[in-house]
């Protein structure tokens, strides 16, 4: 699983005018996949549906990035959005994954199981967007919870629906990116649309899942005051369930990745922010009760 595949190009929401993108789809298709041994392309798109398989990019191990203690994280394959700042587009195109098998997931799970105990981690399902595989990744977070592992999802929402009630009872923690505070910004942002991500924070805080708010900061993207107060708002509907905020400065790591795909990049000079605009948004949401980092 550890081995990283030859990804293909995709292309970003910003040039949906063209040709290219119109043979293509946001959700990244069923086409193409690479077939597992004894399986033809009907039994992928069942094993699939099933969550007998999932298509993983990579996965990790980690401390304390992707949630609480040693942790390891699982980076699906397959994203419906195309965010501007996005580290990973290679991840886009769920086809581009490497199949793998649910038992071979649980078993590795299972590896280092007591390590996680130990640790107070766990499993975390990242991506790309996990939740574009809900039944390989609920049925992974089932077995984990029986196995006594703390999991967590990374998530944009933005797949609401994709989650079931009995789906989102096996979610220990959701790092959630809350991305925009408004439409039109969260529209310019991603190319996708902001009230999923809402309504599936509103599902989770509901269930008494704990929540960690993941919102990057980019200037003259994501930094205006009132774009920042529209996510504390969002944020505050969320209830005691956000544990805390993490702001996250907007870096250039991902570039190399947009080039190397030859994926026009609409960030290529853009600056992370100063010091003092960090601040400044930080003490926007403490001025709302957040705990912030």
């Amino acid at each position: 699983m550890s081995e990283i595949a030859q990804f293909r190009t995709t292309t970003r929401h910003m040039l949906k005018g063209s040709k290219a993108y119109a043979s293509q789809t946001l959700m990244g298709g069923l086409s193409g996949f690479e077939s597992p041994i004894g399986m033809d392309r009907r039994d992928r798109i069942n094993a699939l549906k099933s969550g007998d398989i999932g298509f993983v990019h990579s996965w990790d191990i980690n401390t304390s990035v992707d949630g609480p203690g040693t942790r390891m994280t699982v980076f699906m394959s397959g994203c419906p959005l195309r965010c501007q700042y996005c580290q990973n587009p290679d991840t886009w195109k769920m086809r581009d994954g490497k199949p793998v098998y649910l038992e071979a997931m649980i078993k590795k799970i299972d590896r280092y199981a007591d390590l996680f105990k130990a640790t107070g981690g766990g499993i975390t399902f990242s991506g790309g967007e996990s939740m574009m595989q809900p039944a390989f990744v609920s049925r992974v977070f089932r077995a984990s919870k029986e196995m006594g592992v703390h999991t967590c999802l990374d998530t944009s929402g933005f797949l609401n629906r994709n989650y079931t009630d009995e789906m989102i009872d096996d979610i220990d923690l959701c790092l959630l990116d809350v991305k925009s505070g408004d439409e039109e910004t969260y529209r310019i942002v991603t190319g996708g649309v902001l009230q999923p991500t809402i309504d599936f924070g509103q599902r989770l805080a509901k269930a008494g899942k704990k929540i960690w708010i993941r919102f990057v900061l980019v200037p003259d993207l994501t930094s205006a005051e009132e774009n920042v107060e529209n996510v504390a708002k969002i944020c505050e509907t969320f209830g005691d369930a956000v544990e805390h905020i993490d702001v996250l400065p907007f870096h250039q790591l991902g570039r190399p990745k947009w080039h190397e795909l030859r994926i026009p990049y609409p960030l290529e000079d853009q600056k992370g922010p100063s010091a003092a605009m960090k601040q400044r948004v930080m003490d926007q949401f403490r001025s709302h009760g957040f705990v912030v980092y």
